[in-house]
């Protein structure tokens, strides 16, 4: 968001011909109470939500059929596949993600593996037109890099040099920033307020999707207390209501939130009707060692879910995917009838789980998305509290020869594939 109306802000000041710049935020406006950090922020710079621009609120395929469209990706560079007839109004992307050559426009494309885009955006500012810079806008950037790189601290390794270099560049055109911890602080405390959400905000604030051959899973990290959440008014009811709105056959709940020692609590609850996939994925869960859940069930009275508390606070969504993929893998493994049996719709026993899991413990699930209708999107901006470093486990163990085969196979990528062209 701040990307968006900063660099808009920037072209809008620098440009010499008569265009206009429009940020137009890439969600439904009904969708920005859940994002508490960012409505927390319009308020504290002063901007009215009534000012911005939401994308339900502009036909950009009007815009760009009448020939008067041309877009900036800021923060991204996959356009959906609603979208795909856009792609020839894009210029240029300005993104800090790995590029998806599958998905990448036909444009310029200015990517840098930093700790936020807004770091790439005062980039551009402090180059181009630093007059420009006032105290509100440099609020907003400054603020976002430190909630992106996690309060720049070095053992969470998500700051590059570059992401460290424009906030000190801010903090010394500007004194009176407000110091990294409270922003940070403020900012962290306001992504996680939920108290003002409905359950299907809720569920919707955090959430990935898979599927496999027609079975879709919901998968939704919580920032509250899973007793707390267990207890909401009317749930079973609101969570049948949301599954069977989205067409999900099946709904995994992460909860994440910290103990009076700061302690990082992670919980689980997944919701089926379905109880044969419901015992693939509760025995899926329960059996893992790599990584290992340390899984204890959780007494609940609701039916068709299954609440656990999760000992291994390290297992965070990302790795649970994988997890799921298998359980979606296994249980349709378990339904395929074998050759001369009769066609006849049976249950799975405790004993089917168990087979099925032997089978597929070690496979790779093809065929899974993120979403059933668009491309995979580049990886959610990682947080320390939901997803981890990537090297808190140490640097990959990589062998000379390993190394040498990533590169040859580069290479070869490089030489046979580019960025689609327009058709």
């Amino acid at each position: 968001m701040v990307s968006a109306l900063i660099l808009a802000f920037y072209l809008t000041k620098t440009a010499e011909a008569e265009e206009v710049f429009i940020p137009v935020l890439n969600i439904k406006r009904s969708e920005l109470p859940l994002r508490g950090d960012n409505i927390f922020f319009l308020q504290k710079v002063h901007i009215p939500e009534t000012v911005l621009i939401f994308r339900d609120e502009i036909d950009l395929h009007a815009l760009h059929q009448a020939g008067q469209l041309t877009l900036i990706l800021v923060d991204h560079h996959v356009l959906p596949k609603s979208d795909a007839a856009l792609e020839e109004a894009v210029a240029e992307v300005l993104d800090h993600r790995p590029i998806d050559q599958k998905h990448c426009p036909p444009c310029h494309v200015a990517v840098e593996l930093v700790g936020s885009c807004a770091t790439l955006v005062t980039e551009r500012i402090l180059q181009g037109a630093p007059e420009i810079l006032d105290w509100q806008t440099a609020v907003l950037l400054h603020g976002t890099i430190i909630l992106d790189c996690v309060n720049m601290d070095p053992k969470i390794g998500k700051a590059t040099l570059k992401d460290n270099k424009y906030v000190e560049k801010l903090e010394a055109l500007f004194p009176d920033l407000p110091k990294r911890d409270d922003i940070f602080e403020s900012l962290q405390k306001a992504k996680f307020d939920v108290s003002g959400l409905t359950t299907e905000q809720i569920l919707r604030k955090d959430q990935k999707t898979i599927y496999r051959e027609g079975t879709k899973m919901a998968i939704s990290t919580i920032y509250m207390d899973l007793e707390a959440f267990l207890q909401r008014s009317d749930l079973l009811a609101k969570l049948s209501t949301f599954c069977q709105a989205h067409s999900y056959d099946a709904l995994v709940a992460m909860t994440i939130f910290f103990s009076a020692h700061s302690e990082p609590v992670r919980q689980l609850a997944i919701f089926c009707p379905h109880m044969a996939l419901r015992m693939m994925i509760c025995g899926v869960l329960e059996r893992s060692h790599s990584p290992a859940l340390k899984l204890t069930p959780v007494p609940t009275t609701l039916p068709n879910l299954q609440a656990y508390h999760q000992g291994n606070t390290q297992v965070s969504r990302k790795k649970l995917l994988p997890l799921l993929q298998e359980a979606l893998s296994a249980y349709f493994d378990s339904m395929k009838i074998p050759s001369g049996q009769p066609e006849t719709t049976v249950g799975v026993s405790r004993e089917q789980v168990d087979k099925e899991l032997d089978r597929a413990g070690s496979s790779l699930i093809s065929g899974l998305s993120q979403d059933e209708e668009d491309p995979p999107l580049p990886p959610t901006p990682m947080n320390s509290l939901v997803d981890e470093c990537p090297l808190d486990q140490g640097l990959p163990k990589l062998s000379a020869e390993a190394v040498f085969e990533k590169c040859s196979q580069i290479s070869l990528s490089q030489s046979t594939t580019a960025c689609p062209s327009n058709k």
